[in-house]
């Protein structure tokens, strides 16, 4: 098929744009041989024609869409300029990625902004991964070149370029910072520390604001970082390339100065720094004359406190700090002196002696002030052997203090990059091989070009020579292995144009000569240029218009230079004079800048590099200006040592470009990136690789993908001689394609060839089975229709005739439905009348009744109404007026103990705190003893006060009872009554009768009045009780919502607490392990030497202790004060006060049971003594939190009782409720709400309080039971007291070990255990009999022999965790013993055993432990960690090669499986690691293989399962963490064929938990983000619907996750779609509205350590008889008691 067939309708094509540089286009018709044009319809709507003469006219083909943001820029089917910007600006806008590979160019877009994507779990995801399957990233080219170097045992070397602005700086840190990681430095000086220590310093000496870029290296670097053996760092060079010294003295509009001035002015008013009496940057002339003395978003302050620090890490004293300072501050002093102009035709100048420029600048730099201001404005003459004084004019003397100012910056910069370079070599052994990072300046031209941008072009000209040979290199030995011939390419080679620049009367030796000559001149240099080159070369032009400017052809582009300057900055011409008196300065740094080189010659490459210590340009000015090396001198031959270390390297290439000059973020300009492919050489790999055959494919990707193509049928044993068959049929061509050892090459173009065949193959298979389906549903279809038209006239026919029966019996039905509704009708009515009379007569009867009843009845009602409703009025307001003042008083007593509170929080951090608190103990105590007799003295008042009240009551109550009698007597004694009294009082009843019936009518209105009222408030009472009881509600929720957040932030913070101290556990046991590597070390050299040790080693046995002593009753000590503890990074020793008592101090160390003897034996162990503080902070901190919570929720439950009061009383009355309550229940409601939102505050404060109380109860408990046990044995405070002796006949079941024989029991039943024995051997059986042992010989009263077979028995753990460290079964094994003696140890302390009732006798497996055991305790705790984490240690090293082969990569779905790949190329990268087909392949099997093996050690030795449910959480999380980053960084994985894959393997991993019981402790919630990332590859991704449904689902889920998996969403198959722009905002929209509580960054923390928690699992009675030793043991020598 020739190339015009691939001209069709629809095809898209490349057509130049002048604003776009390249724009699309879709053919609207077929190409044929005829047409003289091409009729296309462009990207933005518009229809063109192109005009096509010849073949060579067709525009270039655009790649298909499934290519499109492909992360190779060679496996594209298409390789030319528009395809690849194009490819670069799909990533960059629409996919936010800024990394590309081109081959072995790495090409990075600055995104001018801060990207997540740089954090260590980045860096442990590339770690130790195959950079082929990874997406392009900075951190794969530096893993690429850190395993290349380890594979081959060869250097390395990373090239960094681009423009300024582009990058450059920061990927070199990036790349410095990886190994930096990766490599852990295996001296004790951090050297990788100091590597990235260097940065900051270098940015702030060696860099500055340009109008391009905000932070612009204005030099070139090149660092070796130096690796060990064991691929870990041991020091570290670094080289320099022409510092753009010009730059002190002149900065363009817009530009700064170097960021160390700047830097130094924003520190002026510091205390140290006002002797440099510096000012604002805008008064120095150095400083001020770009205009802009700024940065936004930079603090110049704070820069310099890390440019400080890292000064120190680097070994710099503060005064050696403070001497670069003054000189630095002395280069702005002398910018700012002022030279008069004198004499006829001012050829003479001077200087004010009193200038205070001048004044500041001698005296910072300690020089004689009337010889400099001299010399500045005069020079010396050799005329005829004798020395002239000559006088210079204003602006030749201005000129020679620029000068002066420039190379007293170079000097400095010298002087700091060989102070560097001391610090980071390597001390103790030579590195074995290095991997060079070199940051250099790009190619670059500007409308004013001169002699810096001429050494930058010749430096990339040099570099691009270098690249062109390695791609060669690398592409001749791909065709060699695959054995296919090898053919020459044709490039163009720019060997030509480094000649006329390097070579024989080239450009440099013309310079050379003419800086020789004493009247030389840059037209004269111009001239002879012309006269050499100008017709004899065809890289070299002269400008048309111009006599002063030459024109060079670089392999980038033509650049015009100016000679105006050429020949001064060649020279760097400096006066001899100026620099005598600084070498005579007082300062002896300023002095050790300009001490004086031999005179000589030229150097030769030895002599330079020797003579230029830190491999910079700057070499010291020689005396004699005839011997003076040029700038172009030294510039080409370090270039040249450059040029040999690159090629005796590997060199890695990173190209950065700086997508637009506006520093926008995401924002892309394809003039500019296309300007910078060219520059940059991308876009000559590119010709290169489409030269040859760019496309490669193994033969089985190549089968997988176009088998369709294939005819007949095909054996897949040889794969290679079906694709020969099947491409001799499908390419006509041979030429296009060649087969190789492995892989099928194609030329450009062949493979889009390909995808179209196999798109007209797919759309013939489309349409023959469209055809069937649509014959197949049409007949479906018919038979159905008949099979409906039948049924329809079956029901019809039957539904008529059902109807007309229907009818008939309905019409019957109507008769008898009448008849019968008539007479019961006339029925109804007469019944209805009846019972009405009948009811309406006994309602009569019964109302007459009633009212006569209730007539009597109400005046005793009312008032018994009135007298219950007026005690119950006054008892209610007298109990809601108690509760409400009781309420007031605790807010108030709240607030006063919260300020309390807020003043000794304060205090509490502070060691003194303690001690004052220690100290004030007995005053406060005191005061509470006052405070409780004054309250007792208070209860006694009342008491008396109460007893008077109530016999007061009795006496009234007998005076009342008295005059009771006295009536009753009188009433008897009275005469009877006569008839007219009679009468008159018959008379009187008669009336009071009937005002008594009238007042009784008028009380049943007001009853019925009263009645509606209470009806009333009754209803109204009701809302409000409603309301209220809502309100409590609403309170309770508010007030349990605040428990479970404080409850939820103590766990959190033991939690936290508690991995902080597991981790500085871990590292505590690797510097142990690091100690016991050198020990040994030392240890073999002494044997080596086959002599006694000398007193020299002996001292350095002493200098280094073992982090953990050897014996093991030495206790940690608390923490000493900071000032005590710092150490400075200057001088070369520590010196360390003395341990000081603080009874304080001892108070609180006794208080978390930790002796105070051992703080005078550790007084030089830094390591130690952190850990042991940590420790005991830990400790203090856990007992602590556990007192403050019982605490707490006392005084919660107390507030919840309080509460219930006031709701109480809200219980509505029985009786009427009178109107005055409304205005006291409207101020109810008002007051509850007021207390709710103290409540909430108290609540808070309630918790601050119970922890301070707490602590402050345990203390003076502790006190109080010292003093109470030192008094009853009448011994003085502090002495030990031995508990009571238990009765002998109540101990029995233990085991005695003799003396001698502790060492044997320790060997057999520890150190020398065999696994076999091991393994058989009960749960906890060693632990067992070590504790019966240690507790009869405590029983025996000899508590040191307890202590010390304790001590032994750990010791010996330790050296058989050590012994069997790769070993999981015996970790297990230990790991349970060690839990069990901690357990059992705890269990039978004294503490333990004294909390059962007085009285009661002591089972044998409660006896108590009269030895102190706290020590042993710890260390059990402590070996029950580190047994823990060599557990984990163990089956995470076995775990993690699984990983991604397993969860990741494992097809265990044979149907997905077979399906067809995307086309992509199989070209691997330089330093991928191949994997071999042979070995065994890694499944989900596997995996499960070993967590059942490490499940099956665990259930073994029959672990708690609450620590097997945290041992598989913390794996789980590794697991899922570690597959979801890798994941996020594969875009082959992220399809839908290859989640449903994922998804597969992680159901087999939740299966296997719960089928061991697994699934609730956390590690089901590890696999969810995993999951959560598969289900969102296998969902629908095209409505808003599913959108939102998306991110209602992945919860689990950060919105950067998210957004990144849609990204690299990418369709293995024409079946899938891909995810659309507007779908991806879609989604980030609704992101932004839900409340993301996830982190920022993308990728999970794998490092992250859940801290371990034991349960504590009393156990049963344990005795000797009940224990089963089986004789393989060999401890027959114990004896049973």
């Amino acid at each position: 098929m020739a190339a015009t067939d691939l001209y069709t309708k629809g095809t898209c094509v490349w057509l130049p744009d002048p604003d776009e540089v390249w724009i699309s286009g879709q053919l609207l018709q077929d190409l044929k041989l005829e047409d003289r044009y091409l009729l296309l319809q462009l990207s933005d709507g518009r229809e063109a024609r192109h005009p096509v003469a010849s073949p060579s006219d067709l525009p270039p083909l655009g790649n298909p869409e499934i290519l499109q943001g492909e992360n190779d820029l060679t496996c594209l089917s298409f390789l030319h300029e528009p395809a690849v910007l194009h490819n670069l600006r799909v990533r960059f806008l629409d996919y936010n990625d800024i990394y590309t590979y081109c081959g072995i160019v790495l090409v990075a877009i600055n995104p001018y902004e801060q990207l997540p994507i740089y954090g260590e779990e980045v860096i442990d995801a590339y770690s130790g991964q195959d950079i082929a399957d990874m997406e392009p990233h900075i951190f794969s080219v530096a893993e690429e070149a850190y395993r290349a170097m380890i594979r081959e045992k060869k250097n390395q070397s990373i090239i960094i370029s681009g423009e300024s602005g582009s990058g450059k700086t920061v990927s070199a840190k990036f790349t410095m910072r990886y190994f930096a990681v990766v490599g852990g430095a295996a001296q004790q000086t951090s050297v990788e520390e100091k590597v990235l220590a260097s940065n900051p310093i270098m940015e702030a000496f060696g860099n500055a604001k340009t109008t391009r870029n905000d932070n612009s290296s204005r030099f070139g670097k090149y660092t070796e970082i130096g690796f060990g053996n064991h691929g870990d760092i041991i020091g570290a060079n670094m080289r320099t390339y022409l510092l753009e010294k010009s730059r002190v003295v002149f900065q363009a509009q817009e530009e700064r100065n170097y960021h160390i001035f700047y830097q130094l002015c924003a520190a002026r008013d510091l205390p140290e720094m006002k002797a440099l009496k510096l000012e604002a940057a805008e008064c120095f002339r150095y400083t001020n004359q770009g205009g802009s003395t700024q940065i936004p978003g930079t603090d110049d302050l704070a820069d310099l406190e890390r440019v400080r620090n890292t000064l120190v890490v680097l070994g710099i004293r503060s005064d050696q700090q403070m001497e670069l300072f003054r000189i630095l501050s002395a280069i702005l002093h002398l910018g700012n002196i002022s030279i008069q102009a004198s004499g006829r035709g001012a050829d003479r100048s001077y200087i004010n002696a009193e200038d205070p420029s001048l004044l500041v600048f001698c005296k910072l730099l300690g020089v004689e002030r009337a010889q400099m201001a001299h010399w500045l404005c005069n020079r010396r003459l050799a005329v005829g052997g004798e020395m002239l004084m000559k006088p210079m004019s204003g602006q030749q003397a201005a000129d020679a203090r620029d000068s002066l100012a420039k190379h007293v910056y170079g000097q400095l910069f010298s002087w700091t990059v060989s102070r560097l370079n001391v610090a980071l070599r390597a001390k103790k052994e030579k590195p074995d091989s290095f991997i060079g990072v070199l940051d250099i300046y790009g190619f670059e031209t500007f409308a004013w070009n001169s002699f810096e941008q001429f050494c930058i072009n010749y430096a990339n000209e040099k570099l691009q020579q270098q690249f062109n040979l390695h791609v060669f290199q690398l592409e001749q030995e791909e065709y060699e292995k695959e054995g296919l011939p090898w053919s020459r390419i044709e490039f163009s080679d720019n060997q030509p144009c480094i000649t006329l620049i390097e070579g024989p009367l080239g450009l440099l030796d013309l310079l050379d000569e003419e800086c020789r000559i004493p009247k030389g001149s840059d037209e004269n240099w111009a001239q002879k240029l012309y006269d050499q080159h100008q017709n004899h070369s065809p890289h070299f032009g002269k400008p048309r218009l111009s006599n002063s400017a030459f024109i060079i052809f670089h392999f980038a582009d033509m650049v015009r230079y100016e000679c105006d300057g050429f020949l001064e900055k060649n020279r760097d011409t400096i006066f001899e004079e100026p620099i005598n008196i600084l070498r005579a300065s007082q300062s002896e740094l300023v002095a050790e800048l300009f001490l004086k080189e031999p005179a000589g010659g030229a150097l030769s490459s030895s002599a330079l590099k020797a003579s230029i210590p830190n491999g910079s340009l700057h070499s010291e000015k020689r005396a004699h200006r005839e011997h003076k090396q040029t700038v172009g001198f030294q510039f080409r031959q370090s270039l040249q040592l450059l040029m040999v270390t690159l090629n005796s390297t590997n060199p890695h290439y990173v190209r950065c470009i700086k997508p637009n000059d506006l520093k926008e973020p995401f924002a892309f300009d394809p003039k500019r990136a296309v300007q910078q492919l060219r520059a940059c050489g991308v876009l000559e790999t590119i010709r290169i690789s489409a030269a040859g055959f760019p496309s490669r494919w193994t033969y089985l990707e190549f089968f997988s993908r176009y088998r369709l193509l294939f005819h007949g049928t095909v054996d897949q044993e040889e794969l290679r001689a079906s694709c020969q068959q099947a491409l001799a049929a499908l390419i006509p061509d041979p030429d296009q394609y060649c087969f190789g050892k492995t892989k099928v090459f194609f030329r450009t173009g062949q493979v889009a060839l390909l995808e179209r065949l196999r798109a007209e193959r797919l759309r013939e298979a489309g349409v023959t089975i469209q055809s069937r389906v649509r014959g197949w549903l049409a007949r479906r279809h018919y038979q159905r229709t008949r099979w409906a038209s039948l049924t329809l006239q079956r029901y019809a026919r039957g539904g008529l005739a059902r109807r007309l029966a229907r009818t008939l019996r309905r019409s019957h039905a109507a008769l008898v439905i009448q008849k019968t509704f008539r007479m019961v009708a006339v029925r109804r009515l007469y019944l209805l009348i009846r019972e009405a009379t009948i009811t309406i007569q006994a309602f009569i009867r019964g109302t007459l009744a009633r009212r006569h009843y209730w007539m009597l009845v109400a005046l005793r009602a009312s008032v018994v109404l009135q007298a219950g409703v007026r005690g119950w009025l006054a008892r209610r307001a007298y109990r809601r007026t108690l509760a409400a003042v009781l309420l007031l008083q605790c807010c108030v007593r709240r607030r006063a103990a919260r300020r309390e509170l807020l003043k000794l929080r304060a205090e509490a951090r502070s060691v003194e705190r303690y001690r004052e608190l220690n100290k004030g103990m007995e005053v406060k105590l005191m005061q509470l003893q006052l405070r409780a007799d004054q309250q007792a003295r208070e209860t006694a008042v009342l008491r008396d006060a109460l007893h008077a009240e109530r016999e007061s009551h009795s006496l009234e109550q007998a005076r009342l009872q008295r005059g009771l009698l006295k009536l009753e007597a009188q009433l008897r004694e009275q005469p009877p009554k006569s008839l007219a009294e009679s009468l008159r009082d018959e008379e009187e009843r008669r009336r009071a009768e009937e005002r008594r019936a009238q007042e009784v009518s008028r009380l049943t209105q007001e009853v019925q009045s009263l009645q509606a009222e209470k009806q009333a408030l009754e209803d109204k009472q009701a809302a409000l009780c409603s309301r209220l009881l809502d309100q409590e509600a609403l309170q309770d929720d508010r007030v349990a919502r605040c428990v479970a957040e404080a409850s939820e932030g103590l766990r959190g913070e033991l939690e936290e607490e508690r991995g902080r101290y597991q981790g500085l556990l871990k590292e505590f046991t690797r510097l142990e392990q690091r100690y016991e590597n050198l020990r040994e070390m030392s240890a073999l050299a002494e044997r080596s030497r086959g002599c006694q040790r000398s007193d020299s080693s002996q001292s350095l046995v002493v200098e280094l202790p073992s982090p953990l002593s050897s014996s093991l009753s030495c206790s940690p000590t608390f923490p000493v004060a900071e000032f005590e503890q710092r150490v400075s990074v200057t001088s070369p020793s520590c010196e360390r006060r003395p341990w000081s008592h603080d009874p304080s101090l001892d108070t609180l160390m006794g208080t978390v049971e930790v002796p105070k003897d051992a703080a005078e034996r550790i007084q030089g162990e830094d390591l130690k003594l952190a850990y042991d503080a940590v420790r005991v902070a830990n400790k203090f901190l856990e007992a602590q939190l556990i007192s403050q919570r019982s605490q707490w929720q006392e005084e919660l439950s107390a507030l919840r009782q309080r509460r219930e009061g006031p709701r109480q009383t809200l219980v509505p009355p029985v009786g009427p409720f009178p109107t005055e309550l409304q205005d006291f229940i409207s101020a109810v409601l008002s007051e509850n709400a007021e207390l709710a939102e103290q409540v909430d505050a108290g609540q808070r404060e309630c918790r601050r309080l119970g922890r301070e109380l707490g602590h402050l109860r345990h203390i003076s408990t502790l006190r109080k039971a010292l003093m109470t046990t030192a008094s009853a044995a009448d011994l003085p405070f502090g002495q030990e007291v031995h508990p009571p002796r238990w009765r002998e006949q109540e101990v029995m079941g233990l085991l005695e070990c003799r003396k001698r024989d502790e060492g044997k029991l320790i060997r057999n039943l520890i150190t020398d255990l065999r696994v076999d024995c091991a393994l058989s051997l009960p749960p906890g059986l060693p632990a067992s009999v070590l504790f019966l042992c240690l507790q009869q010989a405590d029983y025996a009263g000899d508590q040191a022999r307890a202590s010390s077979l304790c001590t032994a028995a750990i010791n010996a753990m330790k050296g058989a965790l050590k012994k069997h460290s790769a070993d999981v079964d015996m970790t297990a094994l230990w790991l349970k013993n060690s839990c069990l003696l901690g357990d059992l140890i705890c269990q039978h302390c004294t503490h333990h055993v004294s909390l059962l009732p007085a009285g009661r006798s002591v089972p044998g497996d409660k006896l108590p432990l009269t030895c102190t055991l706290s020590e042993q305790q710890r260390l059990l705790s402590d070996l029950s960690i580190q047994t823990y984490q060599q557990l984990l240690s163990i089956t995470e090293a076995r775990l993690q090669p699984m990983i991604v082969p397993a969860i990741l990569e494992s097809e265990m779905i044979p149907s997905l499986a077979a399906s067809g790949g995307k086309p992509v190329g199989s070209r691997k990268r330089a330093g991928s690691d191949s994997k071999s087909g042979t070995a065994e392949p890694i499944t989900m099997a596997t995996v499960l293989r070993e967590l059942g093996a490490l499940y099956a050690a665990l259930s073994r030795q029959a672990l708690p399962p609450t620590l097997l449910e945290q041992t598989f959480r913390q794996l789980l999380h590794l697991l899922a963490a570690t597959a979801f980053n890798n994941l996020l960084l594969r875009k082959d994985m992220c399809c839908w064929s290859r989640g449903m894959q994922i998804r597969y393997n992680v159901s087999l991993l939740e299966e296997w938990l719960r089928s061991k019981g697994l699934q609730t402790g956390g590690a089901m919630a590890s696999l969810e983000p995993l999951i959560q990332a598969v289900q969102l590859l296998q969902v629908s991704k095209r409505s808003d619907a599913d959108a939102q449904a998306l991110v209602q689902t992945c919860t689990a889920l950060s919105s950067q996750q998210i957004v990144k998996i849609l990204m690299l969403y990418t369709p293995h198959s024409d079946i899938e779609e891909r995810v659309t722009l507007n779908f991806i905002r879609t989604v980030q929209g609704l992101l932004k509205e839900r409340l993301d509580s996830q982190p920022r960054q993308l990728l999970l923390d794998v490092r992250r350590v859940f801290p371990v928690t034991f349960p504590h699992s009393p156990s049963p009675l344990l005795r000797a008889d009940q224990l089963t030793i089986p004789d393989s043991l060999k401890i027959s020598f114990l004896r049973r008691v």
